[in-house]
Parts: structure tokens; C-alpha cells; sequence
């Protein structure tokens, strides 16, 4: 008999197992998804858009009109690091973590090229403690990361941008867009747990991201600009590309549950 249930992690838990094992282009995918991860970086030539050594645009854009500034940094899900390389050649203080080894590997090489002062971190920013994301951050950059996530662990998600996100700091958010020329699953949440596949990422629509997001003040949400190859930017129109603000502190009585659990 198994009686594992006591707290809301140990739900969030349960839950994940619904998922531990599906298809993602053919592959096999088991537990966190971390064997996955690591065999889709493993070949550093493949042909996948974002392998580019290029920051996003709209990422360049908040800096360039002055809607961030320079501060403390934090990439989530951050692959082989092409943003949070590029926010620390422009002055940011940079943490970036990924769950997959060889992701974070191949930024380290990166950085290393490019003379970038980030520190890397492998593992699963829901369960790295605060010694190991040593928050407050003025920025938050998530280009890829949550469009992945099971419906319950947004939860986790809202409850680690509320403990790390300072006053007055930003999410940079990019991900899959719901509608026309848009990319992603548009399955809804209760059929993703009756299929058990997350389908290789979920779509948003700009509402269920403002609704998701409410508690932060939204800056903008837009489609992101393509851009051609021989730009110095990432870009595709099959993206949300979204800026959210953190206004307040919250109250002890304001934090989610989980984060009292």
C-alpha cells in the first residue's frame, strides 16, 4: 500500500508521473525528461533554430529601449546559454540553469569562448535550493522552458518567480503561440492528463498568459519578429515573446501554497 501523499509537492509529485513516460519526435522520454535533453544537445551541428549564438530579439530589444537594465540575472532552462551569455557581455550578473548536463556543457564552452562570466548550473531549478539560486533577480529570462511544463507545475513555476523575482524585476518570457502560424499543443489541460503526453510543448494564447501571470504587471506581449539568417538576433513569428514586471513584495499571507507546504 502507498500512502506518499502528505504535502502539495508530494501532489506535484504524484502528478509527474503521469508524464514519465512519453514521446517527444520519436524519442523516448523517462522521469524529468533529462535523458531527453541531454541526446537532443548531444550533436552540437544539428540544424535547430536556437543552437544559434544568438540572443533573442525581443531580449535585445527591452535593453535597447531601456525597458531592463543591468542587474542580476537569471536564465531558466538556458540550453547552451546564448542569452545569458549575451546579458553578461552587457553588464548583467548572470546565473543560468538547465537540467540537461550537456546543455549546460556546451554553454560553459561557449562562455569560455566568448570571455562571458556566467555561472552555470545543472539541475531542475524546481528542486535547487536558495543557496544554489542565490535570489533576488532583477531579470528572469525564460525562452523555452515554460511551454514545456506540465499544467500542475505552473504552480511550481509561479512559486520560484515569487521567491526569486526582486521588486520591480522582469520576466522575459518567450513561448509557444497558440492560433494562426503559431507552434505548439492547443490540447486542453484536462485531456493532456487523460493522454499522458505532453505533446512537445503546450501553446498559450496572450489571455491564458496574462491570466497565468496575473499577479505580475504585463509590459508587453507580442508576437516575436522573424529574422533572417544574417541577422545578429534570434527570432520567429511562431513565438509569444512576453515582458512582465514584479511590482511588490508579498506577503507572507500572499505566497502560494506551495511555497507553504
Amino acid at each position: 500500500m502507498d500512502r506518499s501523499v502528505r504535502t502539495v509537492e508530494d501532489v506535484l509529485t504524484l502528478l509527474d508521473g503521469l508524464f514519465a513516460s512519453q514521446s517527444e519526435d520519436g524519442r523516448s522520454v523517462t522521469g524529468d525528461g533529462k535523458d531527453f535533453w541531454d541526446r537532443f544537445y548531444t550533436d552540437r551541428s544539428r540544424q535547430v533554430p536556437f543552437f544559434v549564438p544568438k540572443p533573442d530579439e525581443n531580449l535585445a530589444t527591452y535593453l535597447d529601449q531601456g525597458l531592463i537594465a543591468p542587474g542580476r540575472a537569471l536564465d531558466l532552462g538556458c540550453g547552451p546559454g546564448r542569452n545569458a551569455i549575451y546579458l553578461a557581455a552587457r553588464g548583467f550578473d548572470v546565473d543560468a540553469v538547465d537540467l540537461s548536463s550537456t546543455a549546460v556543457a556546451w554553454g560553459q564552452d561557449r562562455a569560455k569562448e566568448a570571455g562571458a562570466d556566467v555561472r552555470f548550473l545543472c539541475g531542475d531549478a524546481f528542486a535547487l535550493d536558495a543557496a544554489e539560486l542565490n535570489g533576488p533577480y532583477d531579470l528572469v529570462v525564460d525562452s523555452g522552458c515554460f511551454h514545456h511544463l506540465p499544467p500542475h507545475r505552473r504552480i511550481s513555476y509561479l512559486a520560484l518567480l515569487d521567491q526569486l523575482l526582486a521588486p520591480g524585476g522582469h520576466l522575459s518570457l518567450t513561448s509557444f503561440a497558440a492560433g494562426q502560424g503559431g507552434v505548439g499543443s492547443e490540447v486542453t489541460d484536462a485531456d493532456l492528463y487523460r493522454e499522458r503526453e505532453l505533446q512537445g510543448g503546450l501553446a498559450y494564447t496572450p489571455e491564458a498568459l496574462r491570466w497565468i501571470f496575473s499577479d505580475l504587471v504585463e509590459v508587453e506581449i507580442r508576437r516575436m519578429h522573424q529574422e533572417p539568417p544574417e541577422s545578429a538576433l534570434f527570432g520567429v513569428e511562431s513565438l509569444w515573446a512576453a515582458l512582465f514586471r514584479q511590482d511588490t513584495i508579498a506577503s507572507q499571507d500572499d505566497q502560494p501554497a506551495l511555497d507553504r507546504a
